[in-house]
């Protein structure tokens, strides 16, 4: 069953010298339980592509459904809704709070949900716990190495129960052998879990951890290709 679906999306944008095409007629499905990966040159349309898919930017024109919600000309309150309630964000370059532990900064999302403090300790320690970090709830970023810090990040896109996790260069600040981890972290998740991951990379090695590849060029899927 499609988690998400993008028919004929196309994205411009406005600049000094006329209209930029970001993304040009995308067609694009991706099943509960997937892990796609998104590949690309810069200036394929990779970032703007998962803008989109995480309700960050609106296409210009097209459908996007998700969950079988028509969502791409929702109002902006609920599309800032669909994003805290279905949608988990991991970053390049973590977006953690220094003035937080990493505790604190996983119970971010359900704070302004409205969850209750106590509620919101228990989910934040149990997903930081699944990311392998229950000895480092009361470190703060500054105390944490770069692997650590983005599974912090990764816990705090979990604790929200996302049914779709996107990933913008995940590894792209750390070492290979981090980022490798970093992989294999999601590949668990995923299978373990049936957590549905989209994620966005130029690094050749990183992007084979995914099921499927979508490799873009010049704003248009060049091609599909389906790992065994």
């Amino acid at each position: 069953m499609e988690l998400l679906e993008l028919k004929g999306i196309s994205k411009e944008y406005r600049s000094g010298r006329g209209t930029v095409k970001a993304l040009s007629d995308i067609n694009l499905s991706v099943k509960r339980g997937e892990f796609v990966s998104i590949m690309g040159p810069s200036g394929s349309g990779k970032s703007t592509l998962l803008n989109v898919i995480g309700c960050l930017d609106r296409p210009s024109a097209g459908e996007y459904f998700l969950d079988g919600m028509k969502v791409d000309r929702v109002s902006d309150d609920k599309l800032s809704e669909i994003r805290n309630r279905y949608i988990g964000f991991v970053f390049q370059n973590f977006h953690l709070l220094q003035g937080l532990d990493a505790l604190g900064n996983v119970e971010l999302p359900l704070i302004y949900r409205g969850i209750g403090s106590a509620e919101r300790k228990r989910r934040a320690k149990e997903a930081l716990d699944a990311v392998g970090l229950s000895d480092r709830i009361h470190h703060r970023p500054s105390e944490l190495s770069g692997g650590e810090q983005q599974r912090v990040a990764i816990a705090r896109a979990l604790v929200q129960e996302p049914l779709l996790v996107l990933a913008d260069e995940p590894t792209g600040s750390l070492d290979s052998r981090t980022g490798r981890a970093i992989m294999e972290l999601f590949q668990k998740l995923n299978a373990e879990r049936g957590i549905t991951v989209v994620m966005v990379t130029h690094d050749r090695d990183m992007v084979r951890y995914g099921r499927r590849i979508v490799r873009l060029l010049d704003g248009r899927i060049k091609e599909e290709e389906f790992i065994g």
